[in-house]
Protein backbone atom coordinates (compact mmCIF):
# COMPACT_ATOMS: atom_id res chain seq x y z
CA UNK A 1 0.00 0.00 0.00
CA UNK A 2 1.18 3.67 -0.33
CA UNK A 3 2.56 6.01 2.45
CA UNK A 4 -0.80 7.79 2.05
CA UNK A 5 -2.68 5.08 2.48
CA UNK A 6 -1.11 3.13 5.33
CA UNK A 7 -0.79 7.00 7.00
CA UNK A 8 -4.55 7.66 7.09
CA UNK A 9 -5.41 3.54 8.15
CA UNK A 10 -3.35 4.39 11.26
CA UNK A 11 -4.76 7.31 11.83
CA UNK A 12 -8.51 6.04 11.91
CA UNK A 13 -7.09 2.90 14.34
CA UNK A 14 -6.39 5.43 16.39
CA UNK A 15 -9.53 7.17 16.77
CA UNK A 16 -12.12 4.14 16.61
CA UNK A 17 -11.96 3.96 19.41
CA UNK A 18 -12.95 7.17 20.64
CA UNK A 19 -15.57 6.94 17.56
CA UNK A 20 -16.73 3.90 18.68
CA UNK A 21 -17.24 4.90 21.96
CA UNK A 22 -20.50 6.94 20.90
CA UNK A 23 -23.45 4.38 20.76
CA UNK A 24 -25.39 6.28 17.91
CA UNK A 25 -24.37 5.86 14.43
CA UNK A 26 -25.47 9.27 13.59
CA UNK A 27 -23.40 10.27 16.40
CA UNK A 28 -20.16 8.66 15.33
CA UNK A 29 -20.39 10.24 11.26
CA UNK A 30 -20.96 13.30 12.52
CA UNK A 31 -17.98 13.27 15.14
CA UNK A 32 -15.75 11.53 11.94
CA UNK A 33 -17.11 14.32 9.66
CA UNK A 34 -15.54 16.77 12.21
CA UNK A 35 -12.48 15.28 12.46
CA UNK A 36 -11.60 15.11 8.67
CA UNK A 37 -12.87 18.65 8.03
CA UNK A 38 -10.39 19.58 10.54
CA UNK A 39 -7.42 17.61 8.98
CA UNK A 40 -8.12 19.07 5.92
CA UNK A 41 -8.16 22.43 7.41
CA UNK A 42 -5.00 21.74 9.12
CA UNK A 43 -3.38 20.90 5.94
CA UNK A 44 -4.60 23.96 4.44
CA UNK A 45 -3.25 26.53 6.87
CA UNK A 46 -0.17 24.47 6.90
CA UNK A 47 0.35 25.10 3.12
CA UNK A 48 -1.07 28.59 3.73
CA UNK A 49 1.93 29.25 6.29
CA UNK A 50 4.91 28.23 3.70
CA UNK A 51 5.17 24.45 3.82
CA UNK A 52 4.43 24.25 0.61
CA UNK A 53 6.61 21.33 0.19
CA UNK A 54 5.10 19.06 2.86
CA UNK A 55 1.78 19.73 1.13
CA UNK A 56 3.89 18.68 -2.33
CA UNK A 57 4.37 15.79 -0.60
CA UNK A 58 1.35 14.56 1.06
CA UNK A 59 -1.64 15.89 -1.00
CA UNK A 60 -4.40 17.27 0.14
CA UNK A 61 -6.73 14.77 2.39
CA UNK A 62 -9.44 15.70 0.96
CA UNK A 63 -7.70 14.82 -2.83
CA UNK A 64 -6.96 11.69 -1.86
CA UNK A 65 -10.66 10.23 -1.51
CA UNK A 66 -11.37 12.55 -4.47
CA UNK A 67 -8.67 11.63 -6.99
CA UNK A 68 -7.48 15.24 -6.98
CA UNK A 69 -10.79 16.78 -7.68
CA UNK A 70 -12.35 18.50 -5.41
CA UNK A 71 -15.89 17.31 -3.89
CA UNK A 72 -18.64 19.63 -3.84
CA UNK A 73 -20.09 20.61 -0.36
CA UNK A 74 -22.67 18.01 1.14
CA UNK A 75 -26.40 18.88 1.95
CA UNK A 76 -25.84 19.71 5.55
CA UNK A 77 -23.32 22.09 4.79
CA UNK A 78 -24.97 23.98 2.11
CA UNK A 79 -27.90 24.30 3.85
CA UNK A 80 -26.13 25.81 6.97
CA UNK A 81 -24.35 28.28 4.70
CA UNK A 82 -28.43 29.03 3.69
CA UNK A 83 -28.71 29.67 7.46
CA UNK A 84 -26.36 32.17 7.97
CA UNK A 85 -28.11 33.86 4.71
CA UNK A 86 -31.42 36.08 3.79
CA UNK A 87 -32.68 32.61 1.81
CA UNK A 88 -35.14 31.59 4.60
CA UNK A 89 -36.41 34.83 5.27
CA UNK A 90 -39.11 33.52 3.15
CA UNK A 91 -40.93 29.93 3.00
CA UNK A 92 -39.62 27.70 0.56
CA UNK A 93 -40.56 23.95 -0.13
CA UNK A 94 -37.84 21.51 -0.40
CA UNK A 95 -38.03 21.41 -4.16
CA UNK A 96 -37.46 25.00 -4.57
CA UNK A 97 -34.86 24.67 -2.13
CA UNK A 98 -32.77 21.69 -4.62
CA UNK A 99 -33.59 23.86 -7.68
CA UNK A 100 -31.39 26.94 -5.44
CA UNK A 101 -29.04 24.56 -4.21
CA UNK A 102 -28.51 23.43 -8.05
CA UNK A 103 -28.06 27.23 -9.13
CA UNK A 104 -26.29 28.65 -6.76
CA UNK A 105 -23.89 25.62 -5.51
CA UNK A 106 -24.08 23.02 -8.27
CA UNK A 107 -25.11 20.59 -6.30
CA UNK A 108 -27.86 18.34 -7.39
CA UNK A 109 -29.48 17.60 -4.04
CA UNK A 110 -32.72 15.08 -4.32
CA UNK A 111 -35.46 16.20 -1.98
CA UNK A 112 -35.08 13.11 -0.46
CA UNK A 113 -31.61 14.12 0.78
CA UNK A 114 -32.67 17.50 2.13
CA UNK A 115 -36.07 16.63 3.94
CA UNK A 116 -34.21 15.05 6.80
CA UNK A 117 -31.74 18.13 7.02
CA UNK A 118 -34.49 20.06 7.45
CA UNK A 119 -36.65 18.41 9.52
CA UNK A 120 -33.46 18.32 11.94
CA UNK A 121 -33.01 22.14 11.40
CA UNK A 122 -36.74 22.74 12.05
CA UNK A 123 -36.51 20.35 15.09
CA UNK A 124 -33.26 22.17 16.65
CA UNK A 125 -35.14 25.82 16.07
CA UNK A 126 -33.67 26.93 13.29
CA UNK A 127 -35.90 26.84 10.49
CA UNK A 128 -39.71 26.73 11.36
CA UNK A 129 -41.49 24.07 9.07
CA UNK A 130 -45.07 25.19 8.06
CA UNK A 131 -47.78 23.72 5.61
CA UNK A 132 -48.62 25.82 2.40
CA UNK A 133 -52.44 26.15 2.49
CA UNK A 134 -52.72 26.17 -1.19
CA UNK A 135 -50.69 22.97 -2.22
CA UNK A 136 -50.70 21.76 1.36
CA UNK A 137 -46.77 20.80 1.07
CA UNK A 138 -43.89 21.76 3.97
CA UNK A 139 -41.94 24.62 3.81
CA UNK A 140 -39.16 26.29 5.75
CA UNK A 141 -38.71 29.56 6.87
CA UNK A 142 -36.35 31.35 9.47
CA UNK A 143 -37.44 31.91 12.85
Amino acid sequence: MSKPIEKLKKQLIEISEVVNAFRSEAVQVKVVDKLLDAMIEFERSEADYGEISHKKKTRDLGDRFTGGARKKPGATRVLNQLLGTDFFKTPHSISAIADYCKKKFGSDFKTSELSGILLKLSNENKLRRQRNEENNRFEYVKI
